[in-house]
């Protein structure tokens, strides 16, 4: 990756890009890679991230940048099928938690399903996550 000839230290994301830490994947392509939160804000929460790490979304080169966001979409699609009696898919993109370029991506019915805050102290629930992960992928 490019963040090692920078001399970055690899972000937790960038770990699960290259297989050093297990995740529950849904999608993947050449420049994303799309799976399932371990704290997620409302059931059916996915992570979509950059394959190329940067801090922020906006300096993504374009063409990643515009991948990011076909994902997004595709992601957004996916959930609103598994969940439809959901009114809302959201996307939100803060990069306050993890300095990589992602957006989570979550159905929603309320204002307050989307300013969830998870219980991060929480043990995931592998066992929801897989379930749900199988339900997502595509």
């Amino acid at each position: 990756m490019w963040c090692e000839t920078l001399g970055m230290e690899d972000s937790i994301f960038t770990k699960i890009i290259k297989g050093e830490i297990p995740c529950h994947k849904i999608y993947e392509d050449d420049k994303t890679l799309a799976f399932m939160d371990i704290h997620p804000i409302q059931s059916g929460h996915v992570l979509v991230v950059s394959k190329d790490q940067v801090s922020n979304f906006y300096d993504l080169e374009p063409a990643s940048y515009h991948a990011l966001f076909i994902t997004v979409q595709k992601v957004a699609k996916k959930l609103k099928e598994v969940f439809p009696n959901k009114t809302r898919i959201g996307v939100m993109i803060e990069g306050l938690d993890v300095d990589h370029a992602h957006a989570k991506v979550f159905p929603i019915d309320t204002p307050s399903e989307y300013r969830n805050v998870p219980d991060m102290s929480a043990d995931p629930d592998d066992s929801a996550l897989a379930d749900l992960a199988q339900k997502l992928a595509f």
